[in-house]
């Protein structure tokens, strides 16, 4: 079953820029999307999703109500979700695997979703830029591909993709929506930013820089946000990379220099310090093989319920 377009199917063999020209309500709704400024999220009722990390859940989720990830600059964030059910997922997804990823999200959502019933399943494309490399548009293919490839039909109802998302600035290309969040109750998506990425940030990005495949991070069943275990040997010259300058760091661990949030350097210091710290998590982490569970308490707010804080 195809990808579709106001029930029509997308032919992947055009550029995409004929795909937006035969479809213009795709572009007036990335520019009424890009036209939103940023909410700021705060933790309360939020599941944050960091990079191939993905989560689903449905309306009736008495903890989380909120869905997002930021931070994006040539990644892109994925919103799949079924009309029927309100099952609905988000992912944040870099390019690494891009077909079994899509693969993973839709049983994700199907396994919360009475797909005999009414209902279709509507996904939400958002990230990406005009970046030097391509590493966007070559995204966004993959996407549109695997989504196609799917036996399932599935809908493209937000397409704020690479040159749907790009600004330039002095001719330095940028992407105008870095952030977004889903509101998993009334289906709304909007710009976001998020002040708090945890729990556990430093250990779910040191998963990711270690070379991690897509993670599910939550089981909707029971409302339980699930980190690990999580396995790594010592990372590569990590005293080495420590060691360097911001513009080095910059310049070599980053798809895209130029276009990074000002927090990028940090976060990438922070993270190869906890790797440091951590070169065998099974000894120092996951000593007992089992994941560090979380649920949200009566304020909203996450709550470790097993295992000891790091």
């Amino acid at each position: 079953m195809p990808l579709l377009v106001n029930g029509a199917r997308v032919d992947l063999a055009r550029p995409t820029g004929d795909m937006i020209r035969a479809h213009p309500h795709l572009e007036e709704k990335a520019k009424l999307l890009r036209s939103q400024p940023a909410q700021t999220v705060e933790p309360k009722g939020l599941l944050y999703v960091q990079q191939r990390e993905f989560a689903v859940t449905t309306p009736k989720d008495g903890s989380v109500s909120i869905l997002g990830s930021d931070d994006a600059t040539t990644c892109h964030i994925v919103v799949l979700r079924h009309t029927g059910s309100g099952a609905t997922c988000l992912t944040h997804c870099d390019g690494s695997d891009t077909e079994a990823e899509v693969s993973l999200i839709m049983s994700s959502v199907k396994s919360l979703s009475n797909t005999t019933g009414c209902g279709r399943l509507e996904v939400h494309l958002v990230g990406g830029f005009n970046d030097d490399r391509q590493l966007s548009q070559k995204l966004t293919n993959q996407l549109l591909r695997a989504f196609d490839l799917q036996p399932d039909d599935v809908h493209l109802v937000t397409f704020c993709v690479t040159e749907l998302n790009d600004r330039e600035e002095q001719d330095i290309h940028f992407p105008i929506i870095y952030g977004i969040a889903v509101n998993v109750k009334t289906a709304e998506i909007f710009p976001a930013t998020f002040p708090e990425k945890g729990p556990d940030e430093d250990l779910r990005s040191a998963h990711v820089l270690t070379g991690a495949p897509l993670t599910n991070i939550y089981d909707a069943k029971t409302e339980q946000l699930r980190i690990g275990p999580y396995f790594w040997g010592p990372f590569p010259h990590v005293d080495f990379w420590l060691e360097q300058d911001d513009a080095q760091i910059l310049q070599n661990l980053s798809t895209s220099p130029l276009a990074e949030p000002p927090h990028f350097v940090s976060h990438i210091r922070s993270t190869l310090t906890f790797l440091k710290a951590h070169p065998f998590p099974s000894r120092s982490l996951f000593p007992d093989r089992k994941p560090r569970i979380y649920k949200k308490n009566e304020e909203g707010l996450w709550e470790q319920v097993c295992s000891d804080k790091i």
